[in-house]
């Protein structure tokens, strides 16, 4: 098999990819560990930024997301019982989020993918790129029981932090920056009409608590929970009992309440690779970094990363604008970094650390509450942020 650009992972980055490369002429082919039902099976983030709003519009594939996304305008955030609104669209000169499940950009992508007919091959096992420094490097898998292989001139690893293609790159090439959290989160989902029209982000001195939404009628709520927490341990009652004694009183008792749909605890971590290219592979989204959720920021980098691989790669292929192949890294990490940066400061901002924060420390997230929350310049400097900055420019 030959193809121009192999990309391993069919989550919303690689497919992503691979829709805007099919749109400008650039073979692909897709491999993928799982099958489709697992891939769409993932519960995952619901808020979109502004640019990859954007992005999706510009690869063909928000048609559905146009008529059933909720765009907001603005986000609430409820520290010590005061609710401040953030007026996103005011504060960022007309810029919005989109509220639409991970797993319905996923699906979009999917069909769309269906529908040009470039390849996608689903349960393809013991994944290996090979020769990343060379001119023609190539991938081998496994399927049906018999070994293939693609040849390819490059290689995009969009296949997630637990995925191969970092694993790939030789030891003593990447250097790891992390920072992990003593806390996590507790998930539910439920069909139920949200809360609130807006998220509400919540300090509390019992935890953080997120009330964010998926549509009109399914909701996602959030708990801060300790790492040692069990999901068994959480019985749909305890999660609306809890939730409800982390909001206002008023905000509480218009809380719909029922059966969870799906309930997980996913630990708090960043990390950042860097760097984020070696030889003619590149990685893509959480093959290269994580961020906790506080900022809504992971899909948003991953497709912040898809941005510039694919105006790189679209450049290299009809100018020979080899040279830009050198520029994905920084200019993926300047903006990955500054994403990071967000969500750390989100989460130190919203989150109780308890015993593992001294009293200095306390004192200070309540200085940077106080003044974010009351300040003109603190709420843009968080509106503008929460929207997504804006993509460089590749030339």
């Amino acid at each position: 098999m030959n193809t121009q650009v192999a990309i391993i992972g069919a989550g919303p980055s690689g497919l992503l990819l691979g829709q805007l490369l099919h749109k400008a002429g650039i073979d692909t082919v897709i491999l993928e560990r799982q099958t489709p039902e697992y891939v769409l099976g993932r519960i995952r983030a619901g808020v979109l930024e502004q640019g990859t709003v954007d992005l999706l519009r510009e690869a063909g594939v928000a048609e559905r997301m146009d008529r059933e996304g909720l765009v907001h305008e603005g986000v609430e955030l409820l520290v010590a019982g005061r609710r401040q609104r953030l007026d996103l669209k005011g504060l960022t000169g007309g810029k919005t989020v989109m509220v639409y499940g991970q797993t319905e950009v996923t699906c979009d992508l999917m069909q769309a993918r269906e529908a040009s007919g470039a390849p996608i091959i689903y349960s393809a096992s013991n994944v290996q790129p090979h020769e990343l420094k060379d001119e023609r490097p190539y991938v081998t898998f496994e399927k049906d029981g018999q070994t293939h292989r693609l040849d390819c001139d490059y290689i995009a690893g969009c296949d997630g932090f637990h995925g191969v293609s970092r694993k790939s790159i030789p030891e003593g090439v990447l250097k790891e920056y992390e920072r992990v959290y003593p806390f996590g989160w507790l998930g539910m989902l439920s069909d139920t009409p949200p809360v609130n029209h807006e998220l509400i982000y919540a300090h509390h001195e019992r935890g953080f608590s997120l009330c964010s939404q998926r549509s009109q009628t399914r909701s996602r709520y959030y708990l801060q929970v300790p790492l040692d927490e069990r999901v068994e341990d959480w019985s749909d009652e305890r999660f609306w009992n809890e939730l409800k004694a982390r909001l206002p009183e008023d905000v509480a008792r218009q809380l719909v309440t029922g059966p969870a749909l799906e309930k997980s605890i996913a630990p708090l971590r960043s990390l950042v690779v860097e760097p984020m290219q070696y030889g003619h592979l590149f990685l893509v989204g959480d093959a290269a970094h994580i961020v906790p959720p506080t900022g809504a920021k992971g899909l948003n980098l991953a497709a912040s990363d898809v941005n510039y691989l694919y105006r790189i790669l679209v450049k290299v292929y009809r100018e020979g604008r080899i040279d830009l192949l050198q520029q994905y890294s920084p200019l993926a990490l300047r903006r990955v970094w500054k994403g990071e940066r967000f969500s750390w400061f989100m989460t130190q901002l919203l989150h109780d650390f308890g015993e593992h924060k001294d009293a200095w420390d306390q004192k200070m997230q309540e200085a940077d509450r106080e003044y974010f929350l009351t300040s003109p310049a603190g709420l843009v400097n968080i509106a503008e942020n929460y929207v997504g900055l804006p993509y460089e420019e590749v030339a």
